[in-house]
């Protein structure tokens, strides 16, 4: 049988190496209107996520959202939309994707609780499904079809 990577690298998906962080997150790095940061990378995640107060860093213009968050012990958080922004994770890009921005102080105090650094955001199933994302946990890497 075919390695994964073989198989996957002939129906044009590119590797992105992951990170496993001692508390057992994955991590990567993606840039985000052009601008780097660091993400846990969550299957369990609806939508892409940045901070709130990360929002100016990675340039996001948003506005109010009915939408209210929920996730790793924390809900009904109020949220904002950010709309027609960029992302790349290592050479896969999209260029019109919907960012929802909340306040991540919990999942933060959490992964410093552990010695863990924190994070600017999440990266959502949103990405996995648009990417048709395939994840090799032995390898720690990520797939996305270009």
């Amino acid at each position: 049988m075919a390695r994964l990577k073989k198989i996957l690298n002939r129906k044009n998906y590119i590797p992105v190496l992951l990170d496993l962080t001692d508390t057992n997150h994955f991590e990567l790095t993606a840039k985000i209107n052009g601008i780097k940061g660091r993400f846990i990378l969550d299957t369990g995640a609806s939508n892409t996520c940045v901070g709130i107060d990360k929002a100016d860093h990675f340039r996001l213009v948003s506005e109010a959202s009915e939408i209210k968050a929920a996730g790793a012990g924390a809900r009904e958080m109020e949220t904002l939309i950010s709309d027609k922004n960029s992302i790349q994770i290592g050479h896969w890009k999209c260029k019109k994707l919907k960012i929802v921005i909340f306040d991540l102080i919990h999942v933060n105090e959490a992964l410093t609780m552990h010695q863990a650094k924190p994070v600017d955001g999440i990266i959502g199933s949103d990405i996995l499904i648009k990417a048709k994302a395939v994840i090799d946990y032995k390898k720690k890497f990520l797939y996305l079809k270009k």
